[in-house]
């Protein structure tokens, strides 16, 4: 694949993974891609590089357009080996060349690779440097999501090379929003803020007052396609899922043993779907983690079941629940329940769980052996009199409004 013109003197280079099926835990059914970006000017400038194993191909797409050895300035937004991972093969090669980076990442380029005999140039946030006919300009973005991210803005060209926001894990031979189906790639953007981005939403709503303040006709970001088409569209949803605003829909998030847990679970759709309340339901066997984390985004009521165990949950809804809590999403409604035969305690767990991460709690549902029609009646009627006593039901409250 060649290199592709995304302005006049700019190239994305990075490469296509196409059979990435996991990132750290985040299932990437799409792949990804790790997106470098070439500016030729009079100094020759690449923003990010490539894991180490697809280096070769970023040197073949560099080569074509440029003497890497020539290339004066590396930019450096993120130290994770996604993005910094070829750093030690390119600069063998781009021996003269100066890596720009934040000043955490300076500290982290060093803990990592252990060379100070790399020209380091720690940028402030708003500086500017030029490189020829184009100046490019750095925005400290720290803890969006480590402390060392930080995104730069070519100035001339309106271009925001925006490191690990607005991303997503596809892999494509496209390379623009408007070359691929609008829909996949924001579910795939969700999915993205969702398991990575998450944790640091009031960070990103500080980063987006920022940005946003920039005239942007184009957004590359280091994992999937570039916005040139809907950058509106993709900077809206950001400042919606930033501000944590969400749906009066319920996820229902569960595993059974011997179906008892599932027939409690399909009571309880049955009494959020007797309000008008849309339910998704994800059954952990069958349903990934990283996927039901993009329906939490943007859904009001989590409801999450587990049969007892050995005294406590099952290992996926355990995994699952240890998950939600690193992810910190705020000012949900939940709801544990679950099915046991002499124990009972994963209900409990479920429930402390929930709590932990903050949520408003409706009663637990907690039932002995398999429960029969006239228990799954009670279970519905107790389930719809808590959503009435919480005062979200749907015709009151609309959607997308703030929690």
């Amino acid at each position: 694949m060649h290199p592709v013109k995304l302005k006049e003197g700019v190239y994305w280079v990075g490469e296509i993974d196409w059979d990435l099926r996991n990132f750290h835990g985040y299932s990437t059914q799409r792949g990804s891609t790790y997106n470098a970006y070439l500016v030729l000017d009079e100094k020759i400038t690449l923003i990010d590089t490539v894991r180490p194993y697809l280096f070769d191909k970023m040197i073949q797409r560099l080569s074509s357009l440029v003497d890497p050895s020539n290339i004066h300035y590396i930019i450096s937004n993120h130290v994770e080996m996604d993005h910094s991972g070829s750093l030690p093969l390119l600069m063998k090669i781009a021996k003269n060349a100066t890596i720009i980076t934040s000043p955490h990442g300076h500290k982290g380029l060093l803990a990592h690779y252990k060379r100070n005999d790399w020209n380091y140039k720690v940028v402030k946030s708003n500086e500017t440097i030029p490189l020829g006919r184009k100046n490019i300009k750095f925005v400290l973005t720290p803890l969006v999501h480590w402390p060392d991210n930080m995104v730069n803005y070519l100035e001339e060209d309106r271009l925001l090379f925006s490191n690990d926001a607005f991303g997503q894990h596809i892999s494509s031979s496209e390379r623009f929003d408007d070359e691929y189906p609008l829909g996949i790639v924001t579910d795939e953007a969700k999915k993205y803020y969702a398991n990575i981005v998450l944790p640091y939403s009031s960070q990103v709503q500080k980063a987006l007052d920022t940005i946003v303040s920039l005239p942007i006709d184009m957004i590359a970001p280091s994992h999937g396609l570039v916005w040139r088409s809907h950058v509106t569209t993709i900077v809206e949803e950001y400042k919606r899922w930033a501000s944590n605003q969400v749906d009066n829909k319920c996820l229902i998030v569960y595993d059974t043993m011997w179906e008892s847990t599932e027939k409690i679970a399909n009571a309880v759709q049955e009494a959020f779907e007797s309000h008008g309340i849309p339910v998704k339901m994800a059954n952990l066997r069958h349903s990934h983690i990283s996927d039901v984390i993009a329906d939490v985004l943007t859904t009001r009521f989590i409801c999450v079941g587990s049969p007892t165990l050995n005294s406590n949950m099952l290992p996926t809804v355990a995994g699952f629940l240890t998950y939600l809590k690193g992810l910190s999403p705020k000012n949900r409604i939940g709801l544990a329940f679950g099915s046991y035969g002499w124990g009972g305690q994963s209900i409990g767990h479920v429930e402390n769980t929930l709590k932990d991460c903050g949520f408003e709690m409706m009663e637990s549902i907690k039932v002995q052996y398999i429960p029969d029609e006239t228990q799954l009646q009670e279970l519905f009627k107790k389930v719809k009199q808590e959503i009435l006593l919480h005062e979200w039901v749907v015709n009151k409250f609309p959607s997308e409004t703030q929690v």
